[in-house]
């Protein structure tokens, strides 16, 4: 499995990060987690095969995670020649149906119906799915917004874990434990903390409970990329740390 970190930014833009979006490749899936902006011009950039994505999971509906999710759809359809005609599946949790209708009266019915099988499927937080060749999707309530999962990507012995967007939760690192790669938001500094994104300290502690095989950290605001991560990190976790940039990314062995 290989893991590729493709935006690690939040709402504040930034002349290197763009908007979250990560690529989980394992077997003959390829399952973008997160579409915000700029995502689907930095796969291009990246070299990452954006027309050959099979799944797409949405961990919640907040701009800077779905905004690029029109883009991507329209990119299938025109981007290239001969256009898509492969089947792909939008996941996400309930409200993802209602999610894209809305998204199909803003930008035009073609999106429900491109020109290739286009399937969306809710996901109830808690719930497994079997996304084809080996590879199960996992979810998890987080606290972010009310729509809000984290996701577990397993595939043979490898396992990549991504919180989407989430304040602190004990239970999570449970949850998460043992898995090969912890990918974390890290939103802001101790000095900002607020209940639905994570500091540093809380990203060190529930890697320390987890005990994941490396701890990779995203969807950083401008403020805490001027404070020691990892020197903070390392009081709860003494394991591998990875401040991820776009691009970024790791192999997770599945025997």
């Amino acid at each position: 499995m290989r893991l590729t970190t493709i935006g690690t930014g939040t709402a504040a833009p930034s002349p290197t990060r763009v908007c979250s979006a990560h690529l989980a490749e394992a077997g003959s899936v390829r399952l973008l987690m997160d579409c915000g902006s700029g995502a689907v011009h930095r796969m291009s950039s990246l070299g990452l095969s954006w027309m050959g994505i099979t799944h797409v999971a949405l961990t919640h509906f907040h701009a800077d995670h779905i905004s690029d999710v029109a883009v991507l759809i329209f990119a299938w359809r025109y981007g290239e020649l001969p256009a898509r005609s492969a089947p792909v599946e939008l996941i996400g949790p309930v409200g993802t149906a209602a999610l894209f209708d809305k998204l199909a009266a803003a930008f035009g019915e073609w999106m429900k119906a491109p020109g290739f099988p286009l399937v969306v499927r809710e996901m109830e937080a808690g719930a497994s799915i079997d996304l084809g060749d080996g590879v199960t999707l996992s979810s998890r309530a987080v606290p972010h917004t009310e729509e809000s999962v984290a996701y577990s990507v397993l595939r043979g012995a490898a396992r990549c874990v991504y919180t989407g967007d989430t304040g602190f939760d004990e239970s999570f690192g449970e949850w998460a434990a043992g898995c090969g790669v912890l990918l974390s938001e890290c939103s802001l500094p101790e000095a900002m903390a607020i209940p639905t994104h994570l500091t540093p300290a809380q990203c060190g502690a529930l890697a320390g409970r987890a005990q994941p095989g490396r701890l990779a950290l995203t969807h950083f605001y401008p403020p805490v990329e001027r404070v020691d991560i990892r020197a903070i990190v390392a009081q709860s976790f003494a394991g591998d740390v990875a401040l991820a940039v776009d691009g970024w990314s790791t192999e997770l062995e599945e025997a």
